[in-house]
């Protein structure tokens, strides 16, 4: 392993802020039941890139038995992952060459697709299919279809109830009320209106009504993100050549890894209702979601194909431990080079190492 501390959580044997080097295969097994609070990850796409390292996923002879890889993998992730936990699933599509990798010569495989419909099957529940919308997208010289300018990243759950912190993330509004506006009649009637659970469509504008009434043009946090994320691709120009843009890991970090965690049970701290102060509305403080009072830890995160380690870079950034699986013994050094000069530098800038020492160790 490589890590700035390997230090062991207390509570539970998981030990966090290293890379564990080997197949997420099979080492997911190492990792204790229940002990990950997210997990934001991109493996390797269907026939699109070899990484150079025996056994890797992503050059399978079909595009079924790679949902199948990837279903071994998701499987290892729902017993390492809280019930209060989550999961974000970067997915990329390709082009079929030939009928037998799934689908006509010149196809999509639409092997995200494939794999979402498996998980399902699976037990998992998709709450979102966020668009990422790249406004730097690969250059292309093909003549008969269009450009692809964008990937999928599915947000799964395996329990109704989990931890998500959207106060954390919402944007602010771009324009305000300077007078409360009139109460407007909900659209469609109340009575027309399927259940609130029935889809992104089905919902009314009461809530609207009643902020609008007090004259705010939305939740005074700002609005929600939606699931259209415009944002380029990442810009590292090192060994690993397919790395997350850090922006792309923020939001799902700060939405679904808790900031504190209980020591004891391991339950999500949660976020007070926003306050106002002066004239400024703030996030809600932290509190206990349980009763043990034994303190708190920031709560981990887990990325299986952890690759230039981008997913331990912001999460230090933002004071929340970390974990990761990468089969490439290279990159998995380059992750740990990479998070000790962000450290070394951030520390430098605060003038608090925090005890934050790497290791330059792998195993």
């Amino acid at each position: 392993m490589s890590g700035q501390s390997g230090r062991n959580l207390p509570g539970s044997s998981i030990i966090t802020n290293t890379v564990i080097v080997g197949d997420a295969r099979k080492r997911l097994a190492e990792i204790p039941e229940a002990s990950v609070d997210s997990v934001v990850t991109s493996p390797p796409y269907f026939q699109l890139r070899d990484y150079g390292s025996k056994n890797q996923m992503g050059l399978e002879p079909d595009v079924s038995a790679w949902v199948n890889e990837l279903r071994l993998v998701m499987g290892g992730l729902s017993r390492v992952l809280k019930p209060t936990g989550s999961v974000w699933l970067n997915l990329g599509d390709s082009f079929s060459r030939h009928p037998h990798f799934g689908a006509p010569s010149k196809s999509l495989l639409l092997g995200p697709e494939r794999l979402a419909l498996a998980l399902i099957e699976d037990g998992w529940t998709i709450r979102n299919k966020v668009i990422w919308a790249k406004t730097r997208s690969m250059p292309s010289s093909v003549r008969d279809r269009l450009s692809c300018t964008w990937e999928v990243i599915y947000f799964l759950t395996r329990s109704h109830h989990y931890y998500f912190d959207l106060d954390a993330i919402r944007i602010p509004h771009l324009t305000s009320l300077k007078h409360p506006a009139k109460a407007l009649k909900p659209y469609p009637p109340l009575s027309a209106s399927p259940p609130n659970w029935a889809g992104p469509l089905a919902g009314n504008n009461v809530g609207l009504a009643k902020l609008k009434a007090q004259g705010l043009s939305g939740h005074p946090l700002g609005k929600n993100p939606g699931d259209v994320w415009t944002m380029a691709s990442a810009n590292f120009r090192g060994e690993h050549f397919a790395t997350f843009p850090p922006r792309l890991v923020e939001q799902p970090l700060l939405a679904t890894c808790p900031e504190k965690v209980c020591i004891r049970c391991g339950s999500p701290w949660q976020r007070n209702q926003a306050k106002t102060v002066g004239h400024i509305t703030v996030p809600g403080d932290l509190r206990p979601s349980c009763k043990c009072r034994k303190g708190w830890r920031p709560g981990v995160v887990l990325d299986p194909f952890f690759g230039a380690g981008t997913v331990g870079l912001v999460a230090e950034a933002h004071r929340r431990d970390w974990l990761g699986i990468e089969l490439n013994p290279r990159f998995a050094k380059l992750a740990m080079e990479r998070i000790t000069e962000a450290r070394i530098t951030r520390d430098r800038i605060t003038g608090d190492s925090a005890g934050q020492q790497a290791k330059e160790e792998v195993s």
